[in-house]
């Protein structure tokens, strides 16, 4: 069983490897320009794999749009990846491509944002109290 989920893990590597460079090299569509692939989970039986991507430079403001935009662009391209990725790699069967937006990255900036403000509230009131001294 471990080998089992070992290869799965090796074989999702290797497609976020492909995948990266073909997005970046191979297609020209510009509504795939600014996407990263940040992980890539295959199933058990190597016929799925989830790619779980981000859209680098978003703002909050323009996320739904933008990522209207790109999973569309996405969408039209699956089938060109998937191609390709059966000539890169060698596998008997090329699993089905599922692409979800990956909201992680969004969620760490916003805690990483959350504790800088928290520690400058923390450095105000800090120095405040010294001041009253």
């Amino acid at each position: 069983m471990a080998a089992e989920f070992s290869r799965s893990r090796r074989v999702g590597e290797l497609i976020q490897r492909e995948l990266a460079t073909l997005l970046s090299r191979e297609v020209k569509d510009p509504r795939l320009a600014l996407i990263s692939i940040t992980a890539v989970d295959v199933s058990r039986d190597l016929s799925l794999a989830k790619v779980f991507y981000t859209i680098m430079d978003i703002d909050q403001d323009a996320e739904n749009n933008k990522l209207a935009i790109v999973k569309e662009g996405l969408k039209k391209a699956t089938g060109f990846l998937r191609y390709e990725l059966g000539h890169r790699i060698q596998l008997r069967i090329v699993p089905n491509l599922e692409f979800r937006y990956d909201e992680s990255v969004i969620h760490g900036a916003q805690l990483s944002q959350l504790i800088d403000s928290v520690i400058e509230e923390d450095n105000k009131r800090h120095n405040s109290d010294h001041d009253i001294d």
